[in-house]
């Protein structure tokens, strides 16, 4: 699936702009996920060669989430101040560097610094990001176009698995995250010199591209350039009901592509070079439907919350079946299924959040949500790896954690309201 050029009658297909921009930052937001999902394959030789039990391994992805938590609303501040632009290519140079001192740590307090300090680079991502699309895409696609952008969720933690297990089977953990650490200089550069903040300055905009976005009002395009006070954008309802669906869903997702790898070497006793092709598998499945999900969330935009809730459900029963299943096989079955459903839901999720929000404060209003989101990835983690300590490595309370926080999710969902009255902040001023 892929977003198609408007056309018009009589007139070829034209690549527009904003297609160059969403592929710079789905290939950031690829490498952002592989630099951070490697660590879950790692984690276990890290473990045996630093000799960390299972909870001190949880604090090492804690301290990527502390700092990655803890940048959401200033990453969000400063793309709303200074630019979307500016502010992706500091973070991708900066979280790089971080992903290849990685690899070169011998200690768990130096190793905890530098997640940290790994984490504080890509938490000025993801806002930016998010306000650049809102800023190029129209309504009618933004839910297609995050989707897109979406399917990193799920090919950054299977490729990463692939990748990791095929570098550490040949050179060891530590060069897994020096040689990751260099692609994201080039991606950084290329953000800077093909994007900018404004569609009106991009070289290669056309006037209909601009007509567009003019045409359903656009707080970029138009001149209504009035700031918009934070404790405004604090009064949105929906922004708070996102930040808790996402936290819950975070959980869950944080949870699966984490302790997934280990799971299956430890429980399911998966070879490491199997482990890297199952646990790829399902995540797959997840972008088949994250890019299905995009589709249905901008063809059926009325229906997108029950289809969140429904998707979430279905997801949350075959999680179940996973832990539950005596096969080996049959488990990576139902992970499957139950990824497919979970991130056709997470599609959903966006489509309502990037269609409700006014581009305006995408990077503030986006933080938020996005900081509640990576709140769970510091508190699941350890808490998921307690379980598994105190239940003698038994993995299904862990499990039934997740399971929980999804359906709460669901449950949460229900209570958002569709209608797009939120917009109304952007004119307000």
């Amino acid at each position: 699936m892929s977003l198609q050029p408007h056309l018009t009658s009589g007139k070829p297909k034209t690549w527009k702009a904003r297609y160059t921009i969403l592929s710079l930052i789905w290939l950031a937001w690829l490498l952002s996920f592989l630099d951070r999902m490697v660590m879950s394959v790692s984690l276990p030789f890290i473990g045996r060669d630093l000799n960390l039990d299972t909870t001190q391994q949880g604090l090492i992805i804690s301290a990527f989430f502390i700092g990655y938590a803890a940048f959401q609303i200033p990453g969000g501040f400063l793309a709303d101040r200074f630019g979307a632009r500016k502010i992706m290519a500091i973070g991708i140079a900066w979280w790089s560097v971080f992903t290849s001192l990685t690899g070169a740590v011998l200690t768990l307090p130096l190793m905890l610094a530098v997640r940290f300090l790994f984490g504080i680079g890509e938490g000025c991502f993801p806002s930016a990001s998010w306000k650049m699309i809102s800023t190029y895409f129209p309504s009618k696609e933004r839910g297609r176009a995050t989707a897109i952008q979406s399917t990193v969720n799920t090919l950054g933690p299977a490729l990463a698995v692939i990748v990791a297990a095929s570098i550490i089977g040949a050179f060891g953990w530590h060069m897994v995250f020096i040689v990751l650490g260099l692609p994201g200089l080039f991606i950084a550069a290329g953000i800077y010199f093909f994007t900018r903040d404004n569609p009106k300055d991009h070289p290669s905009i056309t006037q209909q591209d601009l007509d567009e976005l003019a045409a359903e009002g656009s707080d970029v395009i138009s001149q209504n350039t009035a700031p918009i006070p934070f404790k405004e954008v604090l009064k949105m309802p929906v922004l708070w009901q996102m930040a808790a669906i996402w936290f819950l869903f975070d959980i869950t997702f944080w949870g699966f592509s984490t302790w997934l790898p280990s799971y299956l070497i430890t429980v399911r006793e998966f070879s490491l070079a199997k482990t890297g092709v199952m646990a790829a598998i399902p995540f797959l499945f997840g972008a088949g439907g994250t890019l299905l999900g995009g589709y249905f969330s901008d063809k059926f935009k009325p229906q997108r919350k029950f289809l969140y809730v429904l998707t979430a459900v279905i997801a949350a029963g075959f999680l179940y079946m996973t832990f539950t299943v005596v096969s080996a096989d049959m488990a990576v079955v139902y992970q499957c299924i139950s990824a497919l459903f979970m991130f056709f839901a997470m599609a959903m999720f966006w489509g309502i959040l990037m269609d409700t929000i006014p581009s305006k404060i995408m990077g503030r209003a986006s933080g938020i949500v996005n900081f509640g989101g990576q709140m769970a990835g510091v508190v699941s983690a350890p808490i998921m790896g307690w379980l598994i300590h105190t239940s003698g490595g038994s993995y299904n309370s862990a499990f039934i954690f997740m399971i929980v926080a999804l359906i709460a999710s669901a449950v949460v969902t229900l209570t958002v309201n569709n209608a797009h009255s939120n917009k109304a902040i952007a004119t307000e001023s």
